[in-house]
């Protein structure tokens, strides 16, 4: 798989490297997002060891980790093929000897399974930092997959705390960025590959764009073995399975019990730690109408990744007949539902492209969300925020349609938007539409997925 976006994350390590002396940087996100990938595209130019957790015995991680020393470094006073590290303070001093002169950078990806391995690591690292630092050019990245291990090593009495320059959770593409890895396709036809298997660059891997929509699905998810479902099980085995009831509040969410109190009701427990825990994934998102402050109850969750939405939404629905082999004969119904399954990524898809554009609508933004009024009526998709005041100056609404009458949405909105404010005459207006907006009128801000998923030149 090519290497593609990531250019700001990139900016972010080269900057780091530039230090005469940095100390660690600390990677980490969800599994699939594409670390490794990144972090082999930044040493690409650089003198590195590599070497990867891959829950070993001590004595076999220190010796994988002298292997890949040796296929790296040219030492003349050891052969580390036949005298491989012992201690990981011997290879750590070892390693800073290297960098005497000139800058080796040491990656330890899947760092939480050297933790597991040698937990003894962690102390042994800040040991050598408190006394290596400014004395060797070494230069080290930890990257993980598991997020609650990554960000347990940042806590206060950690043995790391305080002990990194660098520290960058890298998060799925979003619509622009996932744009480039689908160049082949139409932006609309973007826009529905985005809404079903969203910002993971792996996933998008996946789409063959010269197929069909129905033949994509029909490879990716409609037999037993297919990509999408092991995938589906697999992230509900180890970034949801990791709690007792992060599983089935994913599920009760996914079924439309987005309260507070409805998940509680359909899992039967407090949900509050659960939902912290799926928020801090980013599995979850938690909304709110943008115009409340942090502490309002009137909020609700939301599944915020496009992959695991479909994964148990219409894709759940169908398993039971994909399992008794009827994948090609309940395809139909799959490719049915997209329609009405795909309305709230793409309403998630604008909201993003005004956060974007947000300088183009004020120059003080300072909050695009959506909103509601507290019965639940005269919902608007995306209102954004201005100044220290909070004022609502835009009001948007998103259809999954290919074409929409502009004049038609901005009256719905206007009324709506009544009940926002008392000042219609300071509000913009946005619509969006897959393909086209007809009949605007003059100064509504028009968005189509041509601008939701062009691809940003840096």
């Amino acid at each position: 798989m090519y290497f593609v976006g990531r250019h700001e994350q990139l900016a972010r390590l080269r900057e780091w490297w530039e230090d005469p002396y940095p100390r660690p940087a600390l990677v980490w996100g969800r599994r699939r997002v594409g670390k490794t990938a990144l972090l082999r595209e930044f040493a690409s130019d650089k003198r590195t060891v590599f070497h990867t957790g891959g829950g070993r015995t001590p004595h076999r991680e220190l010796e994988e980790l002298s292997f890949r020393a040796a296929a790296s470094l040219t030492s003349a006073t050891r052969d580390l093929r036949s005298r491989p590290y012992r201690t990981w303070d011997e290879a750590l001093d070892s390693l800073a000897r290297e960098a005497d002169k000139e800058p080796l950078l040491l990656i330890l990806d899947e760092f939480p399974e050297l933790i597991r391995s040698a937990a003894e690591i962690e102390g042994v690292l800040r040991a050598f930092l408190d006394h290596a630092h400014g004395h060797s050019h070494l230069r080290i990245i930890l990257c993980g997959s598991a997020v609650r291990t990554m960000r347990a090593i940042q806590e206060y009495r950690a043995p790391l705390y305080g002990r990194f320059d660098l520290t960058m959770q890298l998060h799925p593409f979003r619509p622009h960025e996932a744009a480039a890895m689908l160049p082949e396709l139409n932006p609309a036809r973007r826009a529905l590959v985005y809404g079903i298997l969203g910002g993971m660059p792996l996933y998008l891997s996946w789409w063959r764009s010269e197929l069909s929509v129905e033949r994509n699905l029909a490879r990716l998810a409609c037999h037993p073995d297919a990509k999408m479902i092991r995938e589906g099980d697999l992230v509900l085995a180890t970034e949801a399975g990791q709690g007792v009831h992060l599983a089935a509040t994913l599920q009760a969410i996914a079924e439309g019990h987005t309260k507070h109190n409805e998940i509680a009701d359909a899992i039967r427990a407090d949900p509050t730690r659960t939902l912290n825990d799926l928020l801090a994934l980013r599995l979850v998102e938690r909304v709110q109408p943008v115009t409340e402050t942090a502490r309002s109850r009137r909020r609700i969750y939301r599944i915020a990744d496009n992959f695991l939405a479909f994964y148990l939404g219409p894709l759940s629905r169908v398993l039971p007949e994909i399992d008794r082999g009827l994948g090609e004969t309940v395809l139909p119904a799959l490719v049915a539902s997209l329609d009405d399954h795909l309305g709230g990524a793409w309403e998630e898809a604008f909201r993003d492209h005004l956060r974007l554009r947000a300088a183009e609508l004020a120059p003080d933004v300072v909050a695009i969300g959506p909103w509601w009024r507290a019965d639940g009526q005269h919902e608007i998709d995306a209102v954004a925020l201005a100044g220290r005041s909070r004022r609502p100056i835009v009001a948007g609404e998103a259809k999954w349609a290919k074409k929409v009458n502009g004049a038609k949405l901005v009256t719905g909105l206007a009324a709506k938007a009544a009940r926002l404010t008392d000042d219609l005459s300071g509000l913009r207006y946005a619509v969006a539409a897959r393909e086209e907006i007809v009949h605007a009128p003059d100064g509504t801000f028009c968005v189509t997925a041509d601008d939701v998923f062009a691809p940003v030149i840096p």
